[in-house]
């Protein structure tokens, strides 16, 4: 899932950036509210949500927020503030704010709020993947795969598992490694132009050492595919 973070306090913005990859997000920080417009007026169904800090320069969070549902943009929004008086959450939830964490926090309430978004939100559903033998467990990080002779648990790193996730939610369409890099990596990172391909090698060799046949397949020229024939086949070993 990809976050859109708008704090202009660094260290803040830091701290929360880290944890949430920790938690497999992928996260874009802006630290002003012109650049956050630039990002989600037409970029926002990039995003699963946007955490979005009240006092911002150039543009308000709540500006930020208030455009947003002027042009029918129907992305959650959790909104950070100092401001903590019952009238301004009012007002921030009547902005169009989908919930309100008041600062300073810790950081397993806002993984709750997020949380909480995730239950009643359509554009923020986590979904179980499972195409085939192939079955993606969130909880631990990890690969299972079906096997009629001894099934496996093949362990994920994050990224692994971020690369599976967006593959199998798009099954057997070619999506080409430029599109894989923008969705799964910070867009201030600069990855390596090969980093997709250094990914799907490691990828392969790590279930090659467990006897399972790789369902991702790169399609010369054009990019990558899960394939859903490969997933299903009963034959694999």
């Amino acid at each position: 899932m990809r976050v859109l973070l708008v704090e202009d306090e660094k260290d803040l913005a830091l701290a929360i950036k880290q944890v949430l990859i920790g938690e497999k997000y992928v996260v874009d920080w802006v630290s002003d509210g012109i650049q956050a417009w630039d990002y989600l007026e037409y970029q926002w169904t990039d995003y699963t949500v946007a955490i979005i800090d009240w006092l911002l320069p150039e543009l308000s969070g709540l500006e930020l927020c208030q455009r947003l549902r002027a042009h029918q943009n129907p992305l959650p929004v959790l909104m950070l503030t100092a401001l903590g008086q019952p009238e301004n959450r009012v007002t921030g939830l009547d902005a169009g704010a989908d919930d309100y964490l008041v600062k300073p926090f810790i950081m397993e309430e806002l993984l709750a709020r997020l949380r909480a978004l995730q239950r009643r939100s359509p554009q923020f559903q986590h979904q179980a993947l499972t195409i085939g033998k192939f079955t993606l467990d969130d909880a631990n990080n990890a690969l299972c795969v079906k096997l009629t002779q001894s099934p496996k648990t093949i362990p994920l790193t994050v990224k692994e598992f971020q690369i599976f996730a967006y593959l199998m939610k798009h099954p057997d369409r070619i999506i080409s490694g430029s599109k894989i890099r923008n969705q799964l990596w910070d867009l201030d990172a600069e990855p390596m132009s090969n980093v997709v391909a250094a990914q799907m090698r490691l990828i392969r060799r790590k279930l090659a050492s467990y006897n399972c046949i790789c369902p991702i397949e790169t399609i010369r020229g054009q990019g990558y595919r899960f394939n859903k024939q490969l997933a299903e086949d009963k034959n694999q070993a």
